[in-house]
């Protein structure tokens, strides 16, 4: 019985993971571009379809990983239309009545069938893309609904159970993006040492730390322009022994503190206490540190940029396809951010 249950979770696993991430990206994007038009998202499908249609929506309406406006999206449920559609018309018409009395132009209609092939769907579909909808499936690899959408999700199997659970993995991943091109803050990630601080190395005690001239007044325009001001930075003298995380943490509000008093405010700051040695997920140029930050502040990647003195920073901009800047004794900080908000 073990070997059963692991083997269903493997495939399924395996099926989500060989997800076409540009289906995903692309589909969000339109949602994206209609929900910032002001025109809505529509979901439909039938029985088990019909649930992750409200289920999807819900997301929209109400709220996915943080609070924030809610977006126009509905579902086609209600069991009084689509009985009274199928009653008086025909069950293959539930759908487009409905999409004929609510859909406008520049919508993003979404139909889901496991199979591709539901009469109902398709009709909806079509009607959809007649009248203006961008249109997008949510399907497996047979039928029909692929290629009768401007978009397709297609979950890469003909199994329905790993169909479904398919277009759910990647249909609450469409939500995020979603909710973060719409809602999502924009950051400045800002190396210290030699950055915005001259460096010491391992440096022991908080009256050590010395602020680059200038600095607490270009972080202030940060907050000016919107940008959340986030440290990151390795510390490896914790695992050395150089230091404890208790003095780095007084460290840290004397840096907050000299910041401060020009003005500006940083908004968290994120440390590596790992030996280079030790292969940790956040010491740069690996992306922990930056994960935990795009989680706790939700953060749009698309807007941000990195700015540090080091080849690992750059590279962390690579990783993370975002604007890298260094900065060198030749080219401060002060002035690096200065030339960023000009242009």
């Amino acid at each position: 019985m073990k070997a059963m249950i692991k083997r269903e979770l493997e495939q399924s696993a395996s099926i989500i993971s060989s997800i076409d991430p540009t289906q995903v990206h692309a589909i969000a994007d339109a949602m994206t571009v209609a929900l910032k038009a002001g025109s809505k998202v529509v979901f439909f499908g039938n029985g088990g379809s019909a649930a992750d249609a409200m289920h999807l929506a819900a997301e929209f309406n109400g709220r996915y990983l943080f609070d924030r406006p809610a977006l126009k999206a509905l579902s086609f449920c209600s069991i009084s239309a689509i009985t009274a559609i199928g009653n008086d018309y025909s069950y293959d018409d539930v759908f487009c009545r409905n999409v004929e009395s609510i859909v406008q132009r520049g919508d993003v209609v979404v139909g889901i069938s496991t199979s591709g092939s539901s009469k109902n769907v398709l009709k909806a579909i079509r009607r959809a893309k007649e009248m203006g909808a961008v249109t997008v499936g949510f399907t497996g690899i047979k039928g029909a609904l692929k290629d009768e959408t401007d978009l397709a999700l297609t979950i890469p199997t003909d199994r329905t159970p790993r169909i479904q659970e398919g277009y759910m993995a990647a249909g609450h991943v469409i939500c995020g993006l979603v909710e973060n091109a719409m809602f999502a803050k924009k950051a400045a990630f800002i190396d210290r040492d030699d950055t915005i601080v001259k460096d010491v190395p391992y440096c022991p005690r908080p009256e050590d730390l010395k602020v680059f001239p200038g600095v607490g007044k270009a972080i202030k325009r940060l907050n000016d322009a919107g940008y959340l001001v986030i440290i990151v930075t390795n510390q490896s003298g914790v695992a050395r022994g150089k230091f404890t995380e208790a003095t780095l943490a007084k460290i840290h509000e004397k840096l907050r503190a000299d910041i401060a008093a020009e003005g500006g405010k940083i908004d968290a700051i994120y440390y590596c206490p790992h030996h280079p040695d030790e292969g940790c997920k956040c010491r740069k140029p690996n992306l922990g540190m930056i994960e935990r930050a795009i989680d706790e502040h939700h953060i749009s990647l698309g807007d941000s940029f990195i700015i540090g003195d080091s080849a690992h920073d750059v590279e962390l901009g690579k990783r993370l396809g975002i604007k890298a800047i260094q900065v060198s004794e030749g080219y401060t900080f002060v002035k690096a951010i200065g030339d960023l908000l000009k242009n």
